[in-house]
């Protein structure tokens, strides 16, 4: 019997065309019929069929992500409802954060899908193309990073951590030529063997060029309903958990500042107990192999895949 059960959603960068097939004989495929009414545009057929090229638009791959993941969770959670298991809490990877909510029951699906439509498209427009750029640095220690992009910025071009992803992986956003004395600077400043690697994203996600889009997010939140959390949560803003019944206000916020701030995704996990069983409640693994670098004793199993939910039940 296991313990605690926390449930992980993972983010832009995880999908695929195909993302939600194996769900086809199942009632939680209804999401993804949802997902085109509330966009009013057939996001499903472009997850099930591609091409890749419109799956890979932000706007288009950030309620992909969200509809696969709901639809995932929906089924998870009608088994740990059985196997009477309560969820200890939910956390998501930048746009995961929005299906933790829903999970939560913060947003409705409808809601959360709009905004995480908007979310993509207004961070795509916010930077002219070139830009800014996102590069992956593996194996420098976080405060080196932090070091690094302080001495890399200027007061009209900037670089910042925009990930955390487990301690050996941390991405950098921003400006490209304040991106690239950041590079040019840990090749001076940084001895011990390192790997910078340029990632082919649309957009500096996650850095102050996103201030934008966070703004123009903000006035369409104020449409829509946030209430309070009845799982508790950890933001990726601060890698706080927040209590059950947290002011919906405070979680707004936290998601306003998410889009220009950075993914403290490796904190985040390090609150964990090591007795937990986290779950991947999404499309892809990608998760489950940035967890097993930050705690190896966390049990982690990733339900996008052939017979995931039969190795479930086992463990449960």
């Amino acid at each position: 019997m296991t313990k605690s059960v926390t449930l992980i959603f993972p983010g832009q960068g995880s999908q695929y065309v195909g993302m939600g097939s194996q769900l086809k004989d199942h009632p939680s495929f209804e999401w993804l019929a949802k997902a085109d009414k509330s966009l009013e545009y057939s996001l499903s057929k472009m997850m099930l069929d591609g091409p890749d090229e419109e799956l890979k638009l932000t706007a288009n791959t950030q309620p992909a992500i969200l509809a696969h993941s709901v639809a995932l969770f929906d089924k998870v959670w009608a088994l740990l409802i059985k196997k009477e298991i309560k969820i200890d809490r939910v956390l998501g990877h930048s746009v995961g954060e929005y299906a933790a909510l829903v999970a939560a029951k913060v947003l409705n699906f409808e809601d959360a899908v709009k905004a995480v439509h908007l979310r993509g498209k207004y961070m795509q427009e916010a930077v002219p193309a070139g830009a800014g750029k996102m590069v992956a640095i593996m194996k420098v220690p976080g405060e080196k990073i932090i070091e690094g992009c302080q001495a890399s910025s200027t007061a009209t071009e900037q670089v910042m951590p925009a990930n955390f992803n487990e301690p050996n992986q941390t991405v950098v956003s921003g400006h490209t030529a304040a991106c690239d004395r950041f590079v040019k600077w840990l090749e001076e400043n940084h001895s011990d063997p390192y790997r910078a690697i340029e990632l082919n994203v649309s957009a500096p996600f996650h850095s102050s060029l996103m201030e934008p889009a966070a703004d123009k997010l903000k006035a369409h939140f104020d449409n829509i309903e946030f209430r309070p959390n009845e799982l508790p949560y950890i933001a990726n803003v601060d890698a706080k958990e927040l209590p059950v019944g947290t002011s919906p206000e405070i979680i707004k916020e936290n998601l306003y500042q998410q889009v220009a701030g950075s993914v403290l995704w490796s904190q985040s996990i390090e609150q964990l107990p090591d007795d937990t069983l986290c779950i991947e409640v999404g499309p892809g693994r990608v998760l489950m192999g940035l967890l097993r670098k930050i705690n190896r004793n966390i049990k982690v199993i990733s339900l996008d895949k052939d017979g995931a939910f039969e190795e479930l039940e086992e463990l449960l």
